[in-house]
């Protein structure tokens, strides 16, 4: 699901598509019409967008999206919610949303792996103090109940979580690289001014850690889709005894 045209799958639909899985990505922002469900699909990818995720003036497919969300967590098909799509699914489940009083997170952050990682199928093998590149105004300010928090950060608490079986949250943007980060900058630039930031630097951090972010985001999107490949096969089994 694609909120906006400067926020495609990237490196995710890269690693995705090169492990053989085929993306069917909505454009809802043009006006495409989502899924009545998910049957038919092993995944669900839900990206980034500048909207919040309360608001449906604004983007108003928003409230189809948490629907089919909500069914992705109920059913175990396996869901990966990015910037905007991890705060979709901790508001959909119950958590909260809140915009930073310290401003937006931008650039090449460093994540920090929390007790529950290391046995997590998706985010187990990221290293500890990774770079991930940010850009968000919003943050996830409350989980949803049970939800199980995978990575941290020094200046934004939640970085990532699960929920349920098959479902993780991510607040940076694994999908990225320095030139759409470089095309963010330029047209939010004055805004992160404004807030007491360097969208220079940002572009800059993220150019000089992306090598890195290729390796380390390039490999969570390969565990994402082993996990959706292993339910669709399960399906598979399932629905047609092979």
């Amino acid at each position: 699901m694609e909120h906006e045209g400067e926020a495609g799958p990237g490196l995710v639909g890269e690693r995705l598509a090169g492990a053989g899985l085929r993306l069917d990505v909505v454009r809802a922002w043009r006006g495409e019409a989502l899924p009545a469900s998910l049957g038919g699909h092993a995944g669900l990818l839900v990206l980034g967008g500048s909207a919040n995720c309360e608001d449906d003036l604004a983007a108003p497919w928003l409230p189809r999206v948490r629907e089919l969300v909500r069914e992705a967590v109920a059913g175990e098909v396996p869901l990966l919610g990015i910037c905007l799509g991890g705060q979709i699914l901790a508001h959909a489940l119950g958590g909260s949303v809140a915009r930073r009083p310290q401003g937006p997170e931008v650039g090449a952050v460093p994540v920090r792996r929390l007790s529950a990682v290391a046995a997590d199928p998706v985010l187990g093998g990221v290293p500890d103090g990774a770079p991930a590149a940010q850009w968000h105004w919003d943050e996830i300010a409350a989980l949803p109940p049970g939800a199980v928090p995978l990575l941290g950060g020094d200046d934004c608490p939640v970085q990532a979580f699960r929920v349920g079986s098959a479902g993780w949250g991510v607040q940076f943007h694994p999908e990225v690289g320095a030139e759409t980060v470089a095309e963010w900058a330029a047209g939010d630039g004055e805004d992160v001014r404004a807030a007491g930031g360097s969208p220079e630097a940002a572009v800059d951090s993220v150019r000089r850690a992306e090598p890195v972010l290729r390796t380390v985001w390039g490999a969570v999107a390969e565990a994402w889709g082993s996990v959706v490949r292993a339910r669709a096969g399960a399906v598979a089994v399932r629905d047609h005894g092979y």
